[in-house]
């Protein structure tokens, strides 16, 4: 086995090739039996709607009753409602088998601990060096754990998720259009919005197990702006296949991205004197003009690395109850562990009732700084690696980083859940940054021709 099987959000692959193979699977529930579930020995799994959940949902129940851990089963769930309820269910961890906003042919296992959280990363590296050690485990006969069904956690979540207003139905009068990306939210978000009072158009909410994130959802916003326009929809809201993303399309047709929302919210926190700690924390991927429109409103703002886990680390270091990506990772932690599209949905909905603009008038909220990003997908993650670490392309990213000191940022990242190289350049200068955008472009790819 290689090294580095943990990214940013657990481990993913292409299904059926390794690391998403049945054997994998069973191996990681073996070492997750031995390395957490040695308390109450039980686990909870929960699944995507993707066809290779199911295979993927078997192995690592072998695996982990094999060792004598009770495996409850919460079926096709949204991994938000995983990390609010998995508390619930005396478990000793839970999985999620997803691989979020990838295509139906990839798939990942994400770990959550069980409080709802995920493990550090001292903690999946003791998790990884296990994995690909030569230890072999005994299986004892007379120790055969059992599987059992969860069924109160969607309704436990859902009467939670309802009671975040305390009117009957304060969207009546809004009509939605909802893209579920044929995920995992499929059947709860439209329940929840309608429940709520809102009229809906519902759109990907029919998953076959190939059908997830093709064309739709938070990736793939082109038919849910053009619906938006058809039907005067007041807002549209789309998910990605795990339901802990989410982008919105105002009344116009326009994408409208998570600093944008990160930036309204955070707006209608502080007006009913509920934003903790007067803070916002983002990553180093947010746009330098929410950072300016933040400290307009003389709000602090604080940055962490990519990764919504860092997110949570630092709203909970500084005692701030909301943050995000700009990738639409959102967290509302007076409501929600980690993020949470339809939550985070819910309240952009209320505060888009309450004040009585179209969304195409209040979006955007700020300006956008000049700012270019870029993804350059390899074979491999080893390829990607190769050019990544070389000496040109660190050189070049110094250079740039010295160019734009005090007036802009770079970014030259690894994907920490595909074989991507991630470039992000902006600044206050249009030209520059296109300028050293399209420099180190070429210089990658000279570098990729090369191999």
């Amino acid at each position: 086995m290689s090294h580095h099987l943990f990214g940013t959000d657990g481990i993913r692959g292409v299904a059926g090739t390794f690391p998403m193979t049945p054997e994998f699977a069973f191996r990681l529930a073996e070492v997750l039996s031995v390395l957490v579930c040695q308390n109450q020995k039980r686990v909870a799994i929960a699944k995507d709607t993707r066809v290779s959940s199911y295979m993927l949902e078997a192995a690592l129940t072998a695996g982990f009753t094999s060792m004598g851990v009770d495996v409850v089963k919460m079926r096709v769930v949204p991994t938000p409602l995983v990390t609010a309820q998995i508390i619930d269910l005396n478990v000793d961890m839970g999985i999620m088998i997803t691989a979020s906003h990838n295509p139906y042919q990839d798939n990942g296992i994400k770990l959550i601990d069980k409080y709802g959280d995920k493990f550090s990363d001292s903690f999946t590296q003791k998790i990884e060096e296990l994995l690909i050690s030569d230890q072999t485990f005994t299986h004892d006969p007379n120790a055969i754990g059992k599987v059992y069904k969860d069924k109160t956690s969607v309704p436990t979540y859902i009467k939670n998720v309802l009671s975040i207003s305390s009117q009957e139905t304060p969207l009546k009068g809004l009509r939605l259009v909802l893209d579920c990306a044929n995920g995992a939210f499929s059947k709860i978000l439209p329940q929840i919005f309608k429940e709520y009072g809102a009229g809906i158009i519902t759109l990907s909410n029919e998953p076959n197990g190939y059908n997830i994130n093709e064309n739709c959802g938070s990736q793939h916003t082109e038919h849910l702006c053009q619906v938006v326009i058809e039907s005067h929809a007041h807002l549209g809201i789309a998910v990605d296949g795990d339901g802990d993303r989410i982008i919105v399309v105002d009344s116009e047709g326009q994408k409208i991205d998570g600093d944008q929302i990160i930036a309204f919210l955070a707006t209608y926190l502080k007006k009913h004197n509920k934003l903790t700690a007067n803070a916002v924390v983002a990553t180093i991927w947010s746009n330098l003009g929410l950072e300016k429109y933040l400290h307009g409103l003389g709000i602090n703002f604080y940055r962490t690395a990519v990764g919504e886990r860092y997110v949570i680390d630092e709203m909970r270091k500084i005692n701030a109850n909301i943050g995000g990506e700009e990738s639409g990772h959102i967290v509302l932690s007076d409501y929600a562990r980690t993020g949470d599209a339809l939550i985070t949905g819910i309240l952009t909905c209320l505060a888009l009732k309450e004040d009585g603009r179209s969304s195409s008038e209040i979006f955007p909220v700020f300006k956008k700084c000049p700012c270019i990003v870029k993804s350059i997908r390899f074979t491999t993650r080893e390829e990607m690696s190769e050019i990544f670490d070389s000496p040109e392309i660190g050189r070049l990213v110094k250079e740039a980083q010295n160019q734009l000191t005090g007036k802009g940022s770079v970014i030259v990242r690894p994907s920490g859940t595909e074989p991507v190289i991630k470039i992000r350049i902006e600044g206050e200068d249009e030209n520059i940054v296109q300028t050293i955008g399209l420099k180190l472009n070429n210089a990658i790819e000279k570098l990729r021709r090369s191999k």
